[in-house]
């Protein structure tokens, strides 16, 4: 019996050895799954296809379209065309979409995550045709810019 009992401690033990040393070599890849907060000037997507996609789908999914027409314009400014009244640089977007501007642009600051204001600062710049070109547009043919 005493034999039994050894044993057993001994296939115990040499088991949970085992299951340390494997359990110790097991290192999972960490990856951040949201964009680390940036300056409000400093665009991290800027030329990203992804993000541009991203931005458009967002846009939908807050009702961008519904004052800013898919870009033409209507109860808010158009996104396509040469003159911004605030200002088309990343920076002047980002505090468009938090702070929003008299008379119309409501403030979304505090309601949709950082990374996705940058995603919509994305696709915005995008359609005015402000994006790196290696940064495709998803602009169907009927929205290109007027020239």
């Amino acid at each position: 019996m005493c034999r039994q009992h050894t044993a057993r401690r001994l296939l115990a033990f040499a088991v949970c050895c085992v299951l340390s040393a494997v359990l110790a070599g097991c290192n999972r890849e960490h990856r951040e799954l949201q964009v680390a907060a940036p300056a409000a000037s400093t665009n991290p997507y800027e030329g990203n296809a992804y993000a541009i996609s991203q931005g458009q789908r967002l846009f939908e999914q807050y009702n961008c379209a519904g004052c800013h027409f898919h870009g033409g314009g209507g109860i808010g400014p158009p996104l396509m065309d040469e003159e911004w009244i605030y200002g088309s640089s990343p920076a002047r977007i980002y505090q468009s979409i938090t702070e929003g501007r008299p008379n119309g642009m409501p403030s979304f600051g505090g309601r949709i995550p950082q990374d996705q204001v940058w995603q919509l600062v994305t696709y915005v710049r995008s359609v005015g045709n402000l994006e790196p070109p290696a940064a495709v547009s998803p602009r169907s043919d009927e929205m290109e810019a007027k020239r």
